[in-house]
């Protein structure tokens, strides 16, 4: 009898289905991360803490053990990552929430800590969390489900300071059984709606809590809320390589999708351009929402750049009013800039050694980025006299007083730029923009051409080529270039007005 009892029990154990990896608390792990209080961003951003917090919670009460961090520095991420790592058990479920600034380089997508000092692309990847090498990490210790839910498609305040890399984030290369989530669309940004919570995590809040959903079907849902909410203004992007079921709710049993209302459909597509007063919509989601980002505007292919490049060296550009007589000094700085920390160092740099071409290009940017344009185009000056081939200096000079009207001041920086650096497309980018305000459209369309051959998705070019168009009669086309920038940055229409095109 003792026999038979123990061969029943041993094959009720063989029989008995395995756990998931969802069983227990102790398998689940998670690190929260807001950061909101960027020094060089003029305000705190008004989402990240809150969002953290409130996922934090809803992860806790779903069996996550949370490791939560607020406004950490570059060290402070690395330790807080560190300890994730060291926790990881193979099986587990390892994940990652990050609200802040993202930026991507060299096809890669970057979490930017508080503390970073970013003035060169290469300083991304410098200060910068690498979302790639973390799951890379979570995978080498053997996570069974790894999952990133990233909410950093924000305009950033390093963007002027190097204009060559693109916006918003890159597509991951995730380690196989990966689960990721970008709030918004590869390459594109959105501004916070200044609520408490981002539109992204509001919709992810209400579908975690949905009982009986797969983790893919809780995130397609939450992309299908954010889409809806946004009229197709912000359209999430996943990607999913999970080879089992995993629900945030533990115990939940995969169930075929629930039917998702369908949004309301637009009216059939026009082959004419789409109206100067909307921007375009996209395709509202189906019933069944795909795994993979949806269908975007058509965007100008990548092509090798042309061999030759327009020659503008003497642009018939008539003398626009003086903005400043040239020999008077700009007025002293208003408290807010004396106050600015990353100034304020600056300032003691310089103090140190007057000569420090490095510290006053920084500078110069910074004035740059807050609207004291008489400060940096200043600064840049003396950055140029103490290095004639500062290339990066001319451009951004030529940037600058492209803003202020002073065109031909602006196209002779642009044009030694390009004779320092051909083929250089931040300074095509900043020639076209004076073209385009110096009623040059033909030039301006020439130089958008050129750069976006070597960027296809520089969103400054494709909006300023779309204006230059317009303005040469080709409205059609001009409407077509103005809605891609807009799809891939809403902000691009005030960008433009604050440098005084519209």
């Amino acid at each position: 009898m003792t026999i038979r009892l123990s061969l029943l029990a041993l094959l009720v154990c063989l029989l008995a289905p395995i756990a998931p990896s969802d069983a227990t608390a102790a398998d689940r792990l998670a690190l929260v991360i807001g950061n909101a209080k960027y020094p060089d961003a003029d305000a705190p951003l008004k989402e990240p803490v809150n969002d953290a917090r409130s996922v934090a919670e809803e992860l806790k009460r779903d069996g996550f053990t949370v490791d939560i961090g607020e406004n950490l520095t570059a060290d402070g991420m690395h330790k807080a990552l560190e300890r994730l790592y060291g926790r990881i058990k193979p099986g587990n479920v390892a994940l990652i929430f990050f609200s802040g600034f993202g930026i991507q380089s060299n096809r890669q997508s970057f979490m930017i800590p508080v503390d970073a000092q970013i003035w060169t692309e290469a300083d991304v990847r410098r200060d910068g969390i690498s979302l790639e090498t973390v799951l890379g990490e979570f995978n080498n210790r053997g996570a069974g489900v790894k999952i990133a839910l990233i909410d950093a498609s924000r305009r950033n305040p390093y963007e002027r300071r190097f204009r060559s890399f693109s916006a918003g984030l890159a597509p991951v290369i995730a380690p196989n059984g990966s689960l990721v989530m970008y709030s918004a669309a590869l390459s594109s940004v959105m501004s916070d709606n200044g609520g408490d919570h981002s539109l992204f995590v509001q919709e992810l809040l209400k579908e975690i809590r949905v009982p009986d959903l797969m983790a893919e079907e809780t995130l397609n849902r939450t992309r299908v809320g954010v889409t809806r909410a946004s009229r197709s203004e912000q359209v999430p992007w996943i990607s999913s390589s999970l080879a089992e079921d995993f629900s945030f709710i533990p115990g939940a049993k995969a169930v075929a999708a629930l039917p998702q209302q369908p949004a309301a459909e637009p009216p059939p597509a026009q082959p004419s351009a789409p109206s100067k007063a909307e921007a375009p919509k996209s395709e509202p989601p189906k019933t069944e929402p795909p795994k993979t980002e949806p269908p975007k505007a058509e965007l100008p292919k990548a092509e090798p750049p042309k061999a030759e490049l327009p020659k503008v060296d003497t642009l018939p550009i008539p003398p626009p009013p003086a903005v400043r007589p040239n020999n008077e000094p700009p007025t002293p700085a208003p408290p807010a800039l004396a106050d600015d920390p990353t100034i304020k160092m600056l300032n003691q740099k310089i103090a140190e050694n007057p000569d420090d071409s490095g510290a006053l290009y920084r500078r110069g940017q910074v004035y740059a980025s807050k609207g004291a344009y008489d400060f940096a185009i200043k600064d840049f000056g003396d950055t140029i006299r103490l290095n004639p081939k500062d290339v990066e200096a001319y451009n951004n000079r030529c940037w600058v007083r492209a803003v202020v009207g002073e065109l031909q001041s602006a196209l002779r920086d642009c044009n030694e730029a390009l004779r320092l650096r051909p083929n250089f497309v931040d300074a095509l980018d900043s020639r076209g923009l004076v073209n385009l305000k110096s009623g040059m459209t033909k030039n301006a369309i020439a130089d958008f051409d050129a750069a976006l051959k070597i960027n296809p998705r520089l969103t400054s070019s494709l909006y300023g080529r779309g204006l230059a168009r317009q303005r040469s009669g080709a409205v059609s086309d001009g409407e077509v270039d103005i809605n891609n920038a807009k799809a891939m940055d809403p902000n691009i229409v005030k960008e433009f007005a604050d440098y005084g095109v519209r």
